[in-house]
């Protein structure tokens, strides 16, 4: 036999040899993390995309697709493909008929820390009336006061978890420390048990539908206070020593680091990059500008999220609706920071 021959076949066979040592604790992981109707194809084969294959219910009625369907006035999608959700852009019936075939379940994490429980009551019964409706929905409650926490009938199928974490003398820290707490809950309760998860602000509260139509593998909602803008207006990290660093010329839109999420790994990629920078940043004595909101936006413009939500996804009461703007489906509640911060 050829010895140049034998020589790339034994060359081949080592490449493949660690190929295998290196990854399979990858899939392996991944495997675990996606294990659910979204991660796997029904004979149970992880698969990437699975938004790409959805099963409508046979004889459902809606719209025909046209060109009067959809939005002219905003953006509807993104450079990437992504689509950018508004009302007006998506058929409910349709959407929550193909997902409640996969039996799906949503976790909600939300943080109720210090004076923030206050915020909780409206944040739970508003939920109760708009988050996934008729999906079963695990809503996990972390927060240093438990026993205060409000009781809220909740349907069939949806269940209200309380977690303690201890309480700070700086929000930034709270904030910071949110990233650590999702990572650890996929970890070591989700990953056999849930579809998607929501990471929202705890003082806020729904008015309007949130369903079906936010899922996707990674999802990011528009910064009411920043859609218009130009990027060279975004809030980024400016400072090149921070991990969280976005170069002049570069960004996408400006997103919320009060609403995010997802299907369960990659959900885990993001808190846990963003933990790890944020950790790297404060050994050198960094903080970037928006804490854990600086370091999702420096997350997602290098990846892409594969859904967008239009400012709908996370209004600011204080602001007035545009006209674009036709729905609030969710938003932030006014109030003083100064009264409710520890700093």
């Amino acid at each position: 036999m050829n010895l140049k021959f034998v020589a790339v076949l034994l060359f081949l066979v080592v490449v493949l040899g660690v190929m295998f040592i290196y990854l399979k604790p990858i899939y392996r992981f991944r495997e675990g993390l996606c294990d659910s109707s979204e991660g796997r194809s029904g004979d149970g084969h992880l698969f990437r995309s699975p938004d790409l294959h959805l099963v409508a219910t046979n004889g459902l009625k809606y719209p025909q697709p046209s060109i009067t369907h959809g939005r002219t006035d905003v953006v509807s999608v993104t450079p990437w493909l992504a689509p950018v959700v508004w009302e007006g852009t998506f058929y409910p019936v349709l959407l929550d008929s193909i997902y409640q075939k996969r039996n799906i379940t949503v976790a909600a994490t939300v943080f109720a820390v210090g004076k923030y429980i206050r915020f909780l009551k409206d944040f739970l019964e508003t939920a109760e009336q708009h988050f996934f409706v008729g999906f079963k929905v695990k809503v996990y409650v972390f927060t240093d006061q438990p026993n205060e926490v409000p009781k809220v009938k909740m349907a069939a199928g949806r269940e209200l978890v309380v977690r303690s974490v201890p309480n700070s003398k700086r929000w930034q820290e709270i904030s910071a420390r949110r990233m650590e707490i999702i990572q650890t809950l996929i970890e070591e309760t989700l990953k056999n048990d849930v579809d998607y998860i929501f990471c929202l602000d705890v003082d806020s509260k729904f008015h309007s539908r949130w369903g079906t139509e936010s899922l996707g593998e990674l999802v990011a909602v528009i910064h009411p206070g920043y859609y218009k803008d130009d990027r060279s207006k975004f809030p980024y990290e400016r400072r090149p020593a921070s991990r969280a660093y976005v170069a002049p010329g570069e960004g996408d839109f400006y997103y919320c680091g009060g609403a995010f999420g997802g299907v369960l790994a990659e959900v885990h990629q993001l808190a846990q990059t963003c933990r790890k920078n944020f950790e790297d940043d404060a050994k050198e004595g960094i903080e970037a500008a928006w804490q854990e909101e600086s370091h999702l936006n420096r997350y997602m413009w290098l990846n892409k999220p594969s859904k967008v939500l239009s400012p709908e996804y996370l209004w600011q009461d204080f602001k007035a609706r545009n006209s674009e703007v036709r729905v609030i489906r969710f938003s932030g509640v006014i109030k003083n920071y100064n009264e409710i911060r520890p700093n």
